[in-house]
């Protein structure tokens, strides 16, 4: 188990996390259990000696983060620890035969990794409702948030991202800046152009941040929204719709749920919610066993003779 100083010249944990999105703060938590467990409590994520790390290590790391953490942390923090060593590799302070060693801890396998709902049709309704019984300025802005998130399926992060021209209102279209600086293009219906139209004539063409801050004198800031901001103010509409506990995360689930349903195919889906990995589309299906009965339905078999 490394208990040395790792090298001063050169910080791994901040290049990898100056890779990440603003959103990814929270990385660095992640970091630092990580640092904690395999280092005995002697050493933090910035102390730490990654280039020192084996697969000994990162095998008893696994094991132990089983013991106290979900699956899903379980693969969060693995991710993150692969993504510090080979900044560390990158840096010349590890060989690549010992990087890949170490990285090579497999993640926990699960059919349930991603926690988390899909609202019902019902709570989107309340939610729009809400919004459209608020005559001000946050009103309009927060229903097209809503738009954004559950009609077109986007990350918190992407949300925060997105600048005016980045929406196209000839085309129904919306340019996002996705995980790994990943580009895509998603598209709104009639009724989503009409909610995010609406917030623009209250918010005016200035260049800048999409969504904005709102004074309490109701002063819109033009400047980006911060990822807790977004929270809070979904928090506020779902305790006025009366609606279940939601994160924005869960929006997005709903999107992909409702594309599911609706027969998309899962490549279409998976272009549309930008994902790598098709397995990973698949992993937000919130459908239940309403959808299976109805799968079962369409078969049809032989009538049995009288």
């Amino acid at each position: 188990m490394p208990t040395t100083t790792r090298h001063r010249e050169a910080s791994p944990v901040e290049i990898y996390m100056s890779s990440l999105s603003e959103g990814s703060q929270g990385m660095r938590q992640c970091l630092e259990v990580v640092a904690e467990i395999i280092s005995d409590g002697r050493h933090d994520a910035e102390s730490f000696p990654w280039h020192e790390v084996t697969y000994r290590d990162t095998a008893a790391l696994r094991r132990t983060l089983l013991e106290r953490y979900k699956p899903a942390s379980v693969n969060k923090m693995l991710s993150n620890l692969r993504g510090v060593l080979k900044q560390t590799w990158r840096l010349g302070l590890i060989d690549a035969d010992a990087y890949h060693r170490a990285a090579a801890v497999e993640n926990v396998r699960s059919s349930n990794l991603l926690s988390g709902r899909a609202l019902e049709g019902d709570e989107i309704t309340r939610l729009f409702e809400v919004c459209a019984a608020d005559r001000t300025a946050k009103g309009a802005r927060d229903a097209a948030i809503l738009t954004v998130l559950y009609g077109c399926g986007l990350r918190r992060g992407e949300l925060c991202r997105l600048e005016v021209e980045d929406f196209d209102p000839a085309d129904a279209s919306i340019v996002v800046q996705g995980k790994g600086r990943k580009q895509r293009t998603v598209y709104l219906t009639e009724d989503g152009c009409r909610y995010l139209k609406a917030w623009l004539r209250r918010r005016g063409d200035a260049p800048g941040a999409l969504f904005c801050p709102i004074r309490q004198t109701g002063e819109i800031v033009i400047s980006a929204m911060r990822g807790e901001s977004l929270a809070y103010i979904l928090r506020r509409r779902q305790e006025e719709a009366g609606t279940g506990t939601f994160s924005p995360h869960d929006l997005r689930r709903a999107n992909l749920t409702a594309l599911l349903d609706a027969g998309v195919d899962v490549f279409t889906v998976q272009k549309l919610a930008g994902h790598a990995d098709p397995v990973t589309t698949f992993r937000y299906d919130r459908r239940g066993e309403q959808a299976k009965r109805r799968a079962v339905e369409r078969l049809e078999l032989p009538r049995l003779a009288a």
